[in-house]
């Protein structure tokens, strides 16, 4: 999928947020400068979150909760740690079970973490639009992609 701007990564968050339901973890992986956190901020946006959320890059977790969002989303950025088995000490599991996970830089974390999670890569093209490719579980099937 093709996303020739800022405005375009942040309307497929938006498209996201109609998707998302309690339970689900999305991923986001990409360089620096992808648009991982646009996407996610778009998906915020569409879940209620007025202002513009901040990067989690140093506070690594970001909760977000009713009545600011309609569901409860934590916001991940795992890009500081320093091995996979630092993952476990954030509680992350726990929170799923009645939130969203939206994480950004899984490939700090064991692979098999989020098996079921909806895996986005974002590339940056030549023209400096954003490729976004998808690996969709089965939980996923019948949500994506957005229409």
């Amino acid at each position: 999928m093709r996303l020739a701007d800022a405005a375009a990564t942040a309307a497929m968050g938006r498209a996201l947020a109609a998707l998302v339901r309690p339970g689900d973890a999305v991923t986001l992986s990409g360089p620096l400068g992808a648009g991982k956190t646009s996407l996610a901020r778009g998906v915020l946006a569409a879940l209620g979150l007025a202002g513009e959320a901040p990067s989690p890059t140093f506070a690594i977790v970001q909760p977000y909760d009713p009545p600011d969002v309609r569901l409860p989303v934590l916001h991940v950025d795992l890009y500081r740690l320093d091995a996979p088995g630092d993952v476990a000490e954030l509680g992350l599991d726990e929170f799923r079970a009645d939130g969203v996970l939206l994480v950004e830089w899984p490939e700090r974390a064991d692979p098999q973490l989020w098996h079921d999670a909806l895996r986005l890569t974002l590339a940056v093209a030549e023209d400096g639009a954003r490729a976004l490719t998808a690996e969709v579980p089965a939980a996923w099937k019948d949500r994506w992609p957005p229409t």
